[in-house]
């Protein structure tokens, strides 16, 4: 009958177009035709994708909605794809992706230009700017924030306070700003920021259902409204660098319309991942009494030598136990994709001498969370927190790790790399170290159980950055007697 005629022709066109050749990597297609492995990859990618590293090795192709992903898992060939801006694109999902989120199209954008002017305000002099203005509201947030009996214990869940301290310091710096007349509150720009910020995935990957559709669009008009002030002209009180972006903007022809969701989407790339950075952080030193003392000794002998309840912003820091203890919390929790369009078919030369053809219309991704970061050949007990894992025996920065009796010169990944690499990583660790210098020497913080462990993560925010826990781990604090 029509109906075995049109699934035999549609089995038939599903094989003649998933055929690849041996000199491809190994295709996993599923088994639900077009859909392939969509629902298991968007549920939880680490664990599909140790699944998958386990049945093929370190390069596999996976059918995914009707499109053929390419996943690397070795550190020691991913150059051949950062490297690659010839074959390889980066632009391409990125704008699928600023549609499907954030509605947003900008046909003559130039994101060279863009990053250019992110360079020249976030590093250098301007980074110092930005690193005490960050400074000046981290520490009026907290006061404003502290409670009112200097003897009571103040009880909150460790991500809300992290989360909702740092972006609106952050919106302040960023974009809002102590001059801003329009009104706009930042805990009211936080509260549909959370929203949103539940969403994105859903949103990303096309899978809201009708109800979270509806609440998705209402949350986003609200926060296009909020923003829209936020940079348009000098004395808005916004940035800088967010004035100069959106005069960029002008000058390539976008409506200001678009401009504002181009903000919204600004204000998630730089607030969506250090607050979650911060919560892991701190959550990691509380329920590591050995790590959190550590840390403390090391803030405390810079504090001694400080008239300041902050940390100086006009040098660098030497702070080594703290760096490695956030370089431990972001081997963690830090899982983004890295991925890229196949432009032109290019021959991948792996690090062990095998090739393999990449298709031109296929994506490549890097998933640098399975490996090298939570890899057992280079880290070993790669599941435990250890706040040292990145210092030598004599104190000194380790940075030698091996895979497979190499040097790795990808050990841990939570920025990116190459020409892609996250311009704000300075500013973003600066303004952590900062904020957890002060919570730890302007207050005496506990679980508020002294058995809790760390929340479970949020498995579908897999690839979208920093990771975030389901629910909360619930601490209390007060301002330290300091008479």
């Amino acid at each position: 009958n029509i109906w075995r005629e049109m699934l035999l022709y549609s089995l038939l066109f599903i094989f003649a177009f998933s055929f690849r050749s041996k000199s491809e990597p190994p295709l996993d297609r599923g088994l639900i035709p077009w859909l392939g492995h969509a629902l298991e990859f968007g549920k939880d990618a680490s664990k599909f994708l140790n699944r998958m590293k386990k049945k093929h090795g370190n390069i596999f192709t996976v059918r995914a909605a009707g499109r053929y992903v390419t996943v690397l898992l070795d550190p020691h060939s991913y150059d051949a794809v950062i490297n690659d801006s010839d074959s390889l694109d980066f632009t391409r999902y990125a704008q699928v992706l600023m549609e499907r989120i954030f509605n947003l199209r900008l046909p003559h954008h130039q994101p060279g230009v863009a990053k250019a002017l992110m360079k020249r305000h976030f590093l250098g002099m301007n980074l110092a700017t930005l690193n005490s203005t960050m400074c000046r509201y981290l520490q009026s947030l907290l006061k404003a924030d502290m409670p009112q009996n200097r003897k009571d214990w103040k009880e909150e869940g460790l991500f809300d306070f992290s989360y909702s301290l740092l972006f609106k310091a952050g919106y302040l710096t960023l974009f809002g700003g102590e001059q801003n007349n329009n009104s706009t509150d930042p805990s009211s720009i936080y509260e549909e920021y959370k929203k949103f910020d539940g969403l994105l995935t859903k949103m990303a990957r096309g899978t809201l259902k009708p109800e979270e559709k509806k609440t998705a669009l209402s949350v986003r008009k609200r926060l296009w409204e909020l923003l829209a002030p936020a940079g348009l002209t000098e004395s808005s009180g916004s940035s800088p660098w967010l004035h100069d972006y959106r005069r960029l903007l002008q000058e390539e022809g976008t409506d200001e319309e678009m401009q504002r969701r181009a903000v919204l989407m600004q204000l998630w790339a730089s607030q969506g991942n250090v607050g979650p950075a911060a919560f892991w952080l701190l959550g990691y030193l509380l329920t590591n009494p050995e790590a959190l003392m550590a840390v403390k000794r090391e803030f405390s002998q810079i504090s001694q030598m400080e008239t300041s309840e902050t940390l100086p912003m006009d040098r660098p820091m030497n702070t080594p136990v703290f760096d490695s203890a956030l370089e431990e919390t972001l081997r963690l929790t830090a899982a983004p994709f890295i991925t890229r369009e196949v432009v032109q078919e290019k021959t991948l030369h792996m690090a062990d001498g095998q090739e393999y053809r990449l298709r031109k219309g296929d994506r490549v991704c890097l998933f640098p969370f399975v490996s090298p970061q939570t890899d057992p050949e280079i880290y070993q007990e790669p599941q435990k927190y250890k706040y040292d894992r990145f210092l030598n025996e004599d104190g000194s920065v380790k940075k030698d790790f091996y895979k497979a009796g190499r040097w790795l010169k990808y050990y841990t990944m939570p920025w990116g790399a190459g020409t892609n690499g996250c311009v704000g990583k300075q500013f973003a660790i600066n303004t952590i170290r900062q904020f957890v210098y002060m919570v730890l020497t302007n207050y005496d913080l506990e679980l508020c159980d002294p058995n809790a462990q760390m929340p479970e993560i949020n498995a579908s925010r897999y690839g979208f950055g920093m990771l975030q826990p389901e629910g909360d781990l619930l601490f209390r604090y007060k301002p330290r007697n300091t008479h």
